[in-house]
C-alpha cells in the first residue's frame, strides 16, 4: 500500500465525521432560510406533504454530497502536499 494511502486513512476518517457535522448544520440553516420549520420533516411524518418531504431529502442529500466531496478533495490535496503523491 502506498504511503499516501496510509497517511490519508486517519485524515479521511476525521474529514468524514467533520463533513457530516458541517453538512447537517448547513442543511438546517438552508432549510430555515427557505422559510420552513426549524426541523426538516421525517419521511413518516403524516402531517407533512410528499412535496415537502421529498424536497427536504433532495436538498439534504445534495448538501451532504457537496460537502463530503469538497472535504475529501481537500484532504487528498493536503496529503499530496505532504507526501508528494495522490492518495487515490
Amino acid at each position: 500500500m502506498k504511503a499516501s494511502k496510509i497517511a490519508y486513512k486517519p485524515v479521511g476518517l476525521v474529514l468524514g465525521a467533520a463533513s457530516g457535522m458541517a453538512a447537517g448544520a448547513m442543511f438546517k440553516q438552508t432549510w430555515k432560510l427557505l422559510g420552513h420549520d426549524e426541523n426538516a420533516p421525517d419521511a413518516t411524518d403524516e402531517e407533512r406533504s410528499w412535496r415537502e418531504v421529498l424536497l427536504a431529502a433532495t436538498l439534504q442529500g445534495a448538501i451532504f454530497a457537496a460537502v463530503k466531496a469538497s472535504m475529501d478533495r481537500g484532504g487528498a490535496t493536503l496529503i499530496r502536499r505532504l507526501t508528494g503523491t495522490w492518495p487515490g
